[in-house]
This record gives C-alpha cells, structure tokens and sequence, in this order.
C-alpha cells in the first residue's frame, strides 16, 4: 500500500486544517517546496497536494507553489482544489502534474468529468469528500444530498483513475480512519480507492493495510507527518513500497461490481 504525504496549500505556505475548517488552520512551513523535497528524501512515491485557496475560491490561486514542486521533485504529484473547468485541469498536466483530482465537479458537472476522462485518460481521479455520508463541496463548505457510494460509482463508469476518500470528520484529527465506511465503498467498486482523513499512526496504516484486497491501494498521511506521530520511513517501511500503480492491481477474488 502507497503512503502518501499531503501538502495543503494556504496563501502560499504549507498548512492543515482541522475537520476542513479555513479558521482553525495551522501553518507547518512557509516553504512547500522543501517540505516536498524533504517527503522525497525519505522515501516517498507520490505527493498529494491540495490548493485550499482554490478549492473555496473555485478557481486554482497556488500554481506558482504547484509547479515549482512538480519541477523540484523527482516523483509523481497530485492536485486538488478549484479545478472545476477543462482549463484548470489542463494547466495543472500541461505543467507536469500526474494526476488531477475533481471535487466540486463531480456532483454539479458530472458530464465535465466524463469528457475530461475521456481526453486524459488515466489522468482524471475524483475526490470524494463525506460529511455524515454526504459529499461535501466547494471546499468542504456546502454539503450536497448526495451520498457518497452513489457518486463513487458513478464516477467510477466515467472511467475515473481512482477515488480519493476523505471522512471529513476524521480530517485533521489523528482519530484514526473510517474503516467501516471505507469497507462500504470499496465493496461495490472496481478502481482503487485511497483513503484520508484521521491517520494517527503505524497502527492505523495497518488497519488500513488490512483493506487492500478490497481496494485500498494507498493512504494519504497529513497531520501526524507533521507532528511526528508518524514517520514517513517507518510507515513505508511498515505497508509497502507503494508502487501499485505501475502494474494492474490483483482483485482476487474480491467482490467488485
């Protein structure tokens, strides 16, 4: 299983917040770039990066942060936040970002994220991000009615790379994963899907480990990197070298639909 570090990015610097909340954010480094060369140097495959002035804003306001990672780091990055049009998306790959994560768009322009998978294939990952069940939006500040496993498999149709899961509630909070809601989803879906939100610790990783044959092939790690509940070396030493995507995944005899 891949161990993923997130960098959130606020007015430039690297920060996290608590539960998605803009007025209980703290600021970790005023220098992302060194924050990502620092994940690199100890082992990490792949950056998950969030523009949270773009994800309220709608619209992407750290590109200058965003390329200069992608053009310091030898490995794989991803990026959400604010990307709600084919523009945005196209920016981001065009400058050597991997992946692009959807949000918003998923629940109001779901036809948007159909063509943009359909002209950049296994580039396209959608985020889903739960609040009680419900996908929340614009920046985690609206929730939609629209629960979180229907707009998974949708999405998954639409040929969507993977599915990036996050239990607001979890977020920011070292509480541990949502292991039962993630077991739900994963049940009826036939792309991987990454879990977010809570991780605390190497037993958390663990637990999380236990749920890759259904489909968790990777964890995105934020707050506890930080604080040194975690440490990245050990957490990669301890769930995989978190190379999955270079090969098909091996679904067993799993119960994908």
């Amino acid at each position: 299983m891949e161990v993923i570090p997130a960098i959130d990015l606020l007015d430039g610097k690297c920060v996290r917040l608590y539960q998605g909340d803009y007025s209980q954010s703290q600021v970790f480094d005023e220098n992302p770039v060194a924050v990502a060369k620092q994940w690199v140097e100890q082992g990490a495959t792949r950056l998950h990066l969030v523009d949270l002035d773009g994800a309220k804003t709608g619209e992407s306001v750290n590109l200058k942060s965003i390329e200069a990672i992608v053009q310091a780091v030898p490995i794989a990055v991803e990026v959400g936040g604010g990307l709600r049009d084919r523009t945005s998306v196209a920016t981001l790959l065009n400058m050597g970002v991997r992946w692009a994560i959807l949000g918003t768009v998923a629940v109001e322009k779901p036809e948007l994220v159909a063509q943009l998978c359909e002209e950049f294939p296994d580039k396209i990952i959608v985020g889903i991000d739960a609040r009680n069940g419900k996908v929340a939006t614009r920046g985690w500040l609206e929730t939609s009615e629209v629960t979180a496993q229907n707009l998974a498999q949708e999405m998954a149709k639409m040929g969507v790379a993977e599915i990036i899961y996050t239990d607001i509630h979890r977020d920011g909070t070292l509480q541990g994963p949502n292991l039962e809601a993630l077991r739900e989803l994963v049940s009826s879906l036939s792309i991987p899907v990454i879990a977010s939100g809570g991780v605390s610790s190497l037993t958390d990783l663990l637990s999380l480990l236990a749920l890759e044959p259904l489909g968790v092939r990777g964890a995105i790690v934020g707050r506890a990197l930080y604080t040194g509940d975690v440490s990245l070396k050990e957490a990669i030493q301890a769930v995989g070298s978190g190379r999955y995507q270079d090969v098909p995944p091996d679904l067993g005899n799993s119960t994908f639909a």
